[in-house]
């Protein structure tokens, strides 16, 4: 079937369906809630939903602990409510695309409780080891989420690895079962009319025969043993052939710790295009190293470097995924931008990406902006990463911490409204709403044209109709600035120009000097958005706290 790349002209939503809206009263969001907001997406100019797991699970990690691949789980609506969302998405030109967890299932899955009882053929579905000699464990790779990467089994009297947590053990993507199980599993969903996946840490699924100790990492060990291991690409091609090339469907590989050089082995078009996208993290790291647990201080420089960096280097031969917050990391305002100039700096952070090349994808409450969460007690965390670090702490310090990092700042309850639990539920919401839902929230927001709810509306209509967007060359000034991102897109004689200040000082800036634009360029009504007023024109100009301005000339 023709591969018709249509998702390069949509903006796409991830929506957490546990937070987002709850449509029976049971405080746990569900399809139900889905099915009533979706004019609301629309009304965004939404052309695509990524749903976080929808699927039957314990909930160890929220849903990324599959019990069942080819069902929907009963507190969200079970496969009636699916059916109807999907149908209603489609009605308004919006795609579906799924969370593939298949690096690891829950415990709970059948597949598992066979295979730790020896029930062909399940016996060997997934990574099992019997106990050393030496007492130690298997090998000294760490679990992401939980200590070591090994737990004995009792039933079985072996050890079983999971990279994750506890309760999800790693499939043993070796055994040609388990990968007709995957090819089952994909060919179901689309034949129900799905239009594709976001694939969970799909570059872990080939690890390194052996499993050798890493003697070199002194954490997250084992990593380079199955990060991009030496079958992955041999059971990719294998999922593409046989599936997923018989539909017009889109692929997004989820790869921790990936370079652009890298990603072009699994993304170039005119290559394997083993995936349409990659979610990278290097645009997550300009507050921390590596893991949101390991704070620094925010660089702007490398903030712009993972930007440019990505935009050059798959830049006529692959295509961007663009984003800056989803359910794996904290609120982006938090992190980046000031929550002293709340409104500001979430208008600023949209343009700042919604304006490169690429497929942007909007977190729920993104486009609201949402803040971090601040509990008063630990207790009030669910998150498995989040608690299981520095567990050896003062309660003081691990919440100072968690306050910063944790997952579950972008997994509170979606601010729907000023009414009670932010219009989120009738009943007790599964996770505390974050108490700024008065002040932040939907309702408020549809009513002010100044929002920053209207402001992403704007930005994702501009992009729409800017065909610079879409086609036009990147480049980046005031490269080694720590205070101002700016860059230009350029396809014949339209041009944008983004200029966004990262700052709460004023900061001079002189684009006409630096781009090479005319000063006509700058005249304001060529200023096509701003959180700012603009009146005057001046090819150079004095950006105030978090200001942004987007620049156009050309055909619209």
């Amino acid at each position: 079937m023709k591969h018709t790349r249509w998702y390069k002209d949509r903006v796409f939503y991830q929506i957490w369906p546990r937070s987002f809206c709850d449509g029976n009263g049971d405080g746990i969001g569900d399809l139900w809630g889905v099915l009533e907001k979706l004019d609301y997406l629309k009304s965004l100019g939404i052309g695509g939903i990524w749903f976080s797991p929808l699927y039957p699970s314990p909930n160890a990690d929220c849903g990324y602990d599959i019990a069942d691949y080819m069902d929907i789980s009963a507190e969200y609506g079970g496969m009636e409510a699916f059916e109807k969302v999907l149908e209603e998405a489609h009605k308004r030109d919006m795609k579906v695309i799924m969370d593939l967890v298949v690096n690891h299932t829950s415990d709970e899955h059948e597949w598992f409780q066979k295979s730790r009882r020896r029930i062909d053929p399940y016996t060997d579905y997934y990574i099992w080891r019997p106990a050393p000699e030496n007492g130690k464990l298997p090998n000294n790779w760490d679990s992401h989420f939980e200590g070591k990467a090994w737990t004995w089994d009792e039933v079985r009297q072996e050890y079983y690895l999971h990279l994750f947590a506890v309760k999800q053990p790693d499939l043993n993507m070796d055994n040609h079962f388990v990968r007709e199980e995957v090819k089952r599993i994909l060919d179901f969903w689309l034949s129900k009319g799905v239009d594709g996946f976001r694939e969970d840490v799909i570059t872990f699924i080939s690890k390194k025969e052996g499993l050798p100790n890493d003697p070199l990492m002194p954490s997250a060990r084992g990593i380079r043993y199955y990060n991009h291991g030496p079958h992955l690409h041999e059971y990719l091609q294998e999922f593409k052939h046989e599936v997923l090339d018989n539909y017009d469907c889109m692929t997004i590989a989820e790869a921790p710790l990936v370079s652009p050089e890298k990603a072009l082995e699994y993304v170039d078009e005119s290559g394997t295009n083993e995936f349409d996208m990659m979610i990278q993290f290097q645009c997550m790291c300009a507050n921390c190293l590596f893991l949101d647990f390991i704070p620094t201080p925010f660089s702007l420089r490398r903030l712009k470097h993972a930007f440019s960096n990505w935009q050059k280097k798959l830049n006529g031969r692959a295509w961007n995924l663009l984003y800056l917050e989803n359910h794996d990391h904290p609120r982006v305002v938090s992190r980046y931008g000031s929550e002293r100039f709340c409104v500001k700096s979430a208008k600023m952070l949209c343009a700042s990406y919604m304006f490169q090349q690429g497929t942007p994808f909007v977190y729920q409450g993104q486009e609201l902006g949402m803040t971090n969460w601040y509990p008063e007690s630990i207790d009030a965390y669910e998150d498995v990463q989040t608690l299981n670090q520095h567990t050896d702490w003062p309660e003081e310090k691990r919440l100072k911490l968690y306050h910063r990092a944790s997952r579950d700042s972008a997994r509170t309850p979606m601010q729907w409204s000023a009414e009670e639990n932010a219009g989120f539920t009738t009943g007790t919401p599964w996770l505390s709403v974050n108490e700024n839902y008065t002040e932040i929230n939907a309702a408020e927001q549809e009513q002010d044209q100044d929002s920053v709810l209207n402001f992403y509306r704007k930005a994702i209509d501009l992009r729409k109709r800017l065909s610079v967007v879409k086609n036009g060359e990147y480049r980046e000034y005031m490269k080694f600035s720590g205070k101002v991102y700016m860059y230009t897109r350029r396809e014949g004689r339209k041009t944008l120009l983004v200029v966004a200040s990262y700052t709460e000082k004023a900061v001079k800036v002189r684009p006409a000097l630096l781009t090479g634009l005319p000063e006509e360029f700058f005249d304001a009504k060529n200023c096509v958005l701003t959180n700012n007023s603009v009146n005057a024109n001046g090819a150079s100009f004095t950006m105030r706290p978090y200001e942004v301005r987007v620049y156009y000339s050309g055909n619209v």
